[in-house]
């Protein structure tokens, strides 16, 4: 069900994170979300920080913001993206250390150093939806705005090949399971009245990678299924989005060369969603034509214009360029113009992630002009808000 999107052409977003502002110093760690609420220092930075984020999203123009994942701590490597829900789903006990398996760079690497320092618990029993208490988080964030929050989570298929078992007698019965409860959260929130729900990281551009020891091999079929299971009934409440990207972990990206998801677009499209986000900045739109030749017309589509890994800020016109590209085998109506993926709580300051939000509303609108839409406000780029102008400069 379209409903963050609709009436919207070249609609502008971000994937999710946004680095924390230096003085949100505190962490949930192992408690529930509304138990640090109950924390007066905890609820008063973590309501701050959201404001500020949905604050500077506004003021840079974007339609469609997010809480910039305030929830998750600071953290090597962006760890909480999978201990947030590792540590309040049931079924959860313990600490784990997980080998450095599949990854080419060694000892001496950032890559293996944010690996190194992951720390999950493994599974003990039967999985449940425990206290994720999305529907909560997502609260605090809407109540801030009358634009739409997008709330984003892991898919459980990442989760579960990234932990270890000693309950259940196959990965894909794990994994079955942790798309059970999550889907039973993510109604809780689209029920709650929230317009865009993302899956982040679908294993279907991924099977490539090798897992952990231990883990059975996982075909693509399954992995389409499971992905479909967690979203099941959502498109009925709410507009469903699959985030995909060629990872994040510390900002970096986990392959050498720019990669095509070229294999696996017939797969993405077998998605049930609404949106399918592609990284294309950091590649140069290499997939531009594939995407909209392998995408049907039933889902919109979301490029990145912006990287994520890289500190330079891109120009409106750079956006502007990519999305004359885009164009060229997108319409407008399915187009949205997004980030290539979060921009992390520690690789990147406040100040470059604003920029870069800036420069995907300015982008947008020098080609919303040229096509006769409407053009989005961006009060960050109001020359009459400049220090030092005199009213008759302006």
């Amino acid at each position: 069900m379209l409903k963050a999107t609709v009436g919207r052409p070249l609609a502008t977003t971000i994937t999710g994170s946004i680095p924390r502002p230096h003085w949100f110093d505190l962490n949930l760690g192992g408690r529930s979300f509304r138990e640090g609420m109950g924390d007066s220092r905890y609820r008063e930075q973590y309501q701050d920080a959201v404001s500020s984020h949905i604050r500077d999203q506004e003021r840079a123009g974007i339609d469609i913001v997010t809480d910039g994942d305030c929830h998750f701590d600071i953290d090597v490597g962006g760890q909480s993206w999978f201990l947030y829900p590792a540590r309040r789903l049931e079924g959860f006990a313990g600490s784990d250390y997980p080998a450095q398996i599949g990854y080419a760079s060694g000892k001496g690497s950032i890559i293996f150093e944010a690996m190194e320092s992951r720390v999950l618990p493994r599974v003990s029993g039967p999985i449940g939806r425990g206290q994720l208490q999305y529907a909560e988080i997502w609260k605090v964030a809407q109540e801030l705005t009358e634009r739409p929050v997008k709330f984003g989570t892991i898919t459980p298929e990442v989760l579960g090949l990234s932990v270890g078992n000693d309950f259940y007698g196959s990965y894909r019965e794990l994994v079955m399971d942790l798309s059970d409860a999550i889907r039973e959260e993510l109604t809780e929130v689209a029920a709650a009245g929230c317009a865009a729900l993302q899956l982040e990281e679908p294993n279907v551009h991924l099977t490539s990678v090798r897992r952990r020891p231990g883990v059975e091999e996982l075909d693509l079929p399954f992995f389409i299924d499971v992905f479909n299971n967690t979203v099941r009934g959502l498109r009925e409440l709410t507009e469903v989005w699959c985030h995909s990207c060629w990872g994040n972990t510390a900002q970096q990206s986990m392959f050498a060369e720019p990669r095509s998801y070229g294999a696996s677009l017939e797969a993405l499209d077998a998605l049930d969603v609404d949106v399918l986000t592609f990284e294309c900045a950091s590649n140069g739109g290499m997939d531009l034509e594939l995407i909209a030749n392998a995408i049907g017309k039933d889902k919109k589509v979301a490029i990145g214009v912006v990287d994520h890994r890289n500190l330079q800020v891109e120009s409106p016109e750079q956006v502007a360029a990519l999305l004359r590209r885009a164009l060229e085998h997108i319409e407008p109506e399915r187009l949205i113009v997004s980030s290539d993926c979060g921009f992390g709580r520690e690789g990147m300051t406040r100040r470059i992630a604003f920029y870069k939000m800036v420069a995907i509303v300015r982008g947008a609108n020098i080609v919303r002009h040229e096509l006769g839409l409407p053009q989005a406000p961006c009060r960050a780029a109001d020359p009459s808000f400049a220090f030092g102008r005199r009213a008759q400069e302006v």
